[in-house]
C-alpha cells in the first residue's frame, strides 16, 4: 500500500477503521487492516469523509465584491444589475486569478468538486473560455463541472440561445436556464421546453435557477419537472433554489412535490444567500425564504446545498466552507434532529456528488482517495465547529493540512488549553453524567 490512514470515524458512524491507498483509489476498508505502508497516518478517531462537494456556485463572479461598486441595497436585483455593469469590464485574465484563487481556498477547505454556472449572455463568451482554462488548470486537484448559464434570460436577451449552444459545444458541461426571469410566464416556460429538448438531444444535464422568488405562483419547477419526465431525462435534471415553494400554498406543494420524485428532479438550495436575498419585500413577519428542504427529503427527492456565492455582487461574505454552508442550513430548515443534521452534512456530500455524477466518489473500496479529515468525532460535531481539515487528500497525496483548534487558556483554577470539543478539553471526562 502507498497509505494507510488508521482509526478513523467514517460519516456512517463506523469508528475504529482503517483505510488502505493504492495508485490513488482506495483499496481496503475495514478495522485493523493487516497491511504495511509506505506511509500510515494515525486519524486518532477523528472524522474521515469523502471531500465537500458544492453544487450550486458562480466561480465567474466570486471575488468581485466592490466591482464596480458594492451592491448598497444588498437585494438580488440590485446584484443582477451590478453584474450588467461589471461585464463589459470583466478581462480574461482577472477572471481566470479570481476563480484560481477561490478554488484555493476550495481546496484547502476539502472541497474537491464544484458545479459552476457560467454567463452566456456576454457575445464575447469570455467568461466561458476563461472558466473552461480554469477548469483544465485544477483538474489535478479540484473536479470543476460548468454550466451555460443565460443570466438575462435565453428568450429574453438577443443571441443567449445561440451563445448557450457556442458554450456548450465549447466543453461547458450541463445546460442551465432562469425561466423566472424572462418576461413572462409563458416565455419562462417556453424556455424550460427549449433547453430541456436541447439538453435531451444533446445528452445532457439540466440545471436550473427555478422559481428564485417569494412569488407564490412562481412555478417554473412544476414546468421542469413535466418536461424532464416527458423527454426522459430522470437523475440528470435539477431545480436550483426553488424559493418560491417556501410561499406555495400547501395544498399545491402536496401535488407538486410527487411530480418532482416521479420525474427524478434533483433540487439545491442555497441557504447562506437564501436566507439574505429572499423576503426583501416583507416587514413583519417575513419569510425565510429558503425551500422546503425537509419535505422534500421525506418525499424521497435528492437535495443538496450550494454555496452560490462568495464576495460577488450577490453576497460580500463567504470563504468557500460548505460546513457554513450546512450549519446555515441546519438552522433555516430548522434541522435539529439527530437524522436530520446528518442530512445536512449529507447535503454538502454524497448527494451532490451524485447529482453531479462524480466517478469514484466514496470511502469504499475502488473509490477515488479523494479523503478530508476533520477535527470532529462526528458529522454533527463537524458541523457545529465548522471543523478545522487537518488533512485534505487528492488520489492519495496530501494536497492541504491545517492545525486542530486548540487555544491556549491564562485562567485560575483551569487547564492550560481548551479544546472545543466536548470531553476533549484537558481535565474533562465526557463519559461522567
Amino acid at each position: 500500500m502507498d497509505v494507510v490512514i488508521r482509526n478513523a470515524t467514517l460519516a456512517d458512524g463506523r469508528r475504529g477503521i482503517d483505510v488502505a491507498i493504492a495508485d490513488g483509489r482506495i483499496a481496503a476498508v475495514g478495522a485493523r487492516l493487516p497491511l504495511r505502508a509506505a506511509r500510515d497516518i494515525d486519524a486518532e478517531g477523528d472524522l474521515l469523509t469523502a471531500p465537500f462537494v458544492d453544487a450550486h456556485f458562480h466561480m465567474d463572479a466570486t471575488l468581485s465584491y466592490g466591482l464596480p461598486r458594492v451592491n448598497a441595497s444588498g437585494t438580488l436585483l440590485e446584484g443582477i444589475a451590478l453584474w450588467g455593469e461589471l461585464k463589459p469590464q470583466l478581462s480574461q485574465q482577472a477572471l481566470v486569478e479570481r476563480a484560481l484563487q477561490y478554488c484555493d481556498w476550495a481546496a484547502a477547505r476539502g472541497l474537491l468538486a464544484i458545479r459552476s454556472h457560467v454567463d452566456v449572455c456576454d457575445d464575447r463568451l469570455l467568461a466561458v473560455e476563461a472558466l473552461l482554462e480554469v477548469k483544465r488548470l485544477v483538474a489535478p486537484y479540484l473536479d470543476l463541472q460548468l454550466v451555460a448559464f443565460p443570466q438575462d434570460g435565453v428568450l429574453r436577451s438577443p443571441n443567449a440561445l445561440i451563445n448557450l449552444k457556442r458554450a456548450i459545444a465549447m466543453g461547458v458541461d450541463v445546460v442551465g436556464g432562469i425561466p423566472h426571469f424572462e418576461r413572462t410566464m409563458a416565455d419562462g416556460a417556453e424556455s424550460v421546453r427549449i433547453l430541456c429538448e436541447f439538453a435531451a438531444d444533446q445528452g445532457l444535464r439540466v440545471d436550473m435557477h427555478c422559481d428564485e422568488s417569494d412569488d407564490p405562483l412562481s412555478r417554473h419547477i412544476e414546468t421542469l419537472a413535466f418536461q424532464c419526465h416527458r423527454l426522459g431525462l430522470h437523475g440528470r435534471v435539477t431545480g436550483s433554489h426553488l424559493t418560491s415553494m417556501h410561499s406555495m400554498d400547501n395544498y399545491y406543494v402536496s401535488k407538486l412535490l410527487p411530480l418532482m420524485r416521479e420525474s427524478g428532479v434533483a433540487a439545491i438550495a442555497n441557504p447562506l444567500i437564501n436566507i439574505t436575498l429572499q423576503g426583501r419585500h416583507d416587514s413583519y413577519p417575513k419569510r425565510r425564504g429558503m425551500t422546503r428542504v425537509p419535505e422534500m427529503l421525506a418525499m424521497g427527492i435528492p437535495v443538496a446545498f450550494g454555496h452560490d456565492c462568495v464576495m460577488d455582487p450577490w453576497y460580500g461574505l463567504g470563504s468557500g466552507d460548505m460546513l457554513e454552508v450546512a450549519h446555515m442550513g441546519l438552522h433555516v430548515a430548522q434541522m435539529t434532529g439527530q437524522d436530520a443534521m446528518r442530512d445536512c452534512f449529507r447535503a454538502v456530500t454524497e448527494t451532490p456528488a451524485a447529482i453531479l455524477g462524480l466517478e469514484g466518489y466514496g470511502v469504499a473500496p475502488g473509490c477515488h482517495a479523494d479523503l478530508v479529515l476533520l477535527d470532529a468525532a462526528d458529522p454533527v460535531e463537524a458541523i457545529r465547529l465548522r471543523a478545522a481539515r487537518r488533512m485534505v487528500m487528492r488520489r492519495g497525496k496530501v494536497i492541504a493540512e491545517s492545525p486542530r483548534a486548540r487555544a491556549s487558556l491564562n485562567l485560575p483554577g483551569r487547564p492550560a488549553s481548551v479544546d472545543f470539543r466536548l470531553g476533549r478539553q484537558a481535565g474533562l471526562d465526557s463519559g461522567n453524567a
